[in-house]
């Protein structure tokens, strides 16, 4: 479902899919096929997209990277700049690779499923790129370059004779999915090393978000009840930042759904709790951030009348900032809100996703439906937001 903040001067079109590739109407969908996880990083012209089966899938946009020529003229940049605001970016298949393996952990006797959780681009220095993904348990981060092939030779062969070295030579110059330009002799070609970093087993619950800090050098994981500050280069130690675990678990009022670092500032984070608030702390107050800064509760929502599914429609599943720093989107089981950082009681627009449902919410009970949970995201003007929902004839 997209929303838009503004009136878009391009109308867009949207496709959903939960899985890859083209199927007949009556086959079978694989549950390890089904998408789990989908991130751009930040130029546009990558995307990270993580399955159930544990993998991760890289796309690339067809007409290349976004970054600007320095040796093309004015005339033909403004021809692209006009076309490029006209088109819908389209993006081809790169490379894949397995990021997790099911596990078992036999100290608690539980089963660690490879489905990825999240997957988070990070800053890529010297033309590499680095990418963050995780399951419910452990944490890894993979390097993937694009290596220069050198064509030494083009052979013109013989139309009816082709040798065995030939055709293996061929194979390996040619793909399926991209045949290769051998324009000024070489080719572009990813390839995926093995994980450089694994961060293993540092949460006791499931973990369900990751985040870059602006600085390039650290990212929080938070589980439903911390939240674990890392730094990229050292995988065996964390510190933790957040601790809302009672000392009786049956005082326990609320848990962790998301946390989020601000795009600008590395100090500021942001985390969203089952009871329906975003709480933002600094972290350079104290080491230990239990006590927020500010809280963004909607107002109108605490002084409303309540009912059984209050609490449970009210736990935001997903935040994210928008790339201005200032604004910050939530999502809870019934609505979108955009909340200016600067006004915590009020948020500055609510999209009501499911409004249709309030009626339902008893059946949404007994099938378990409604604690589904709904990530969102900005787009990186700030003027469309996307976010998930059920399809209106199964509603």
């Amino acid at each position: 479902m997209i929303l838009n903040r503004e009136e878009a001067s391009a109308s867009l079109e949207w496709k959903c899919s939960q899985a890859f590739g083209e199927r007949n109407p009556d086959e079978e969908l694989q549950d390890v096929d089904i998408v789990s996880a989908i991130e751009f990083d930040k130029t546009g012209d990558y995307l990270a997209v993580g399955d159930r089966g544990g993998r991760v899938i890289l796309f690339e946009t067809v007409g290349g990277k976004n970054t600007p020529n320095q040796h093309i003229s004015r005339s033909e940049l403004e021809k692209q700049m006009d076309f490029t605001s006209t088109s819908h970016p389209e993006y081809r298949y790169k490379t894949e690779f397995q990021s997790h393996e099911p596990e078992f952990d036999y100290l608690k006797s539980l089963e660690i499923e490879e489905k990825i959780n999240r997957v988070r681009w990070c800053a890529a220095p010297n033309g590499s790129m680095f990418i963050l993904s995780t399951n419910d348990k452990t944490i890894k981060l993979w390097k993937v370059r694009d290596q220069k092939v050198k064509k030494i030779k083009e052979m013109d062969h013989f139309p009816f004779v082709s040798s065995e070295n030939t055709l293996l030579a061929e194979k390996n110059f040619m793909n399926e999915h991209n045949p290769p330009s051998f324009a000024h002799g070489y080719h572009l070609e990813w390839t995926e090393n093995m994980a450089t970093k694994v961060y293993p087993h540092a949460h006791d619950f499931n973990i369900n978000s990751i985040s870059n800090n602006s600085d390039c050098e650290t990212f929080v994981s938070a589980d439903d009840l911390r939240i674990n500050l890392w730094n990229l280069e050292i995988s065996d130690q964390c510190f933790n930042i957040v601790d809302m675990k009672p000392s009786n678990m049956d005082d326990l009022t609320e848990v962790i759904t998301s946390a989020e670092f601000h795009p600008i500032y590395c100090n500021l984070l942001a985390y969203s709790s089952s009871r329906g608030f975003v709480r933002l702390v600094d972290m350079r107050q104290s080491a230990l951030c239990d006590h927020s800064a500010r809280i963004l509760r909607d107002a109108a929502e605490s002084h409303g009348s309540k009912s059984f599914f209050t609490e449970i429609i009210a736990s935001i599943s997903d935040i994210k900032f928008a790339n201005d720093g200032q604004h910050l989107l939530s999502r809870d089981y019934m609505n979108l809100k955009l909340w200016d950082i600067r006004m915590d009681s009020t948020p500055v627009a609510t999209f009501k996703i499911h409004e249709h449902l309030r009626p339902k919410l008893c059946d949404l009970y007994n099938n378990d439906s409604i604690f589904d949970k709904f990530e969102c995201s900005v787009s990186g003007d700030g003027l469309h937001f996307a976010t998930g929902s059920y399809r209106r004839d199964n509603g």
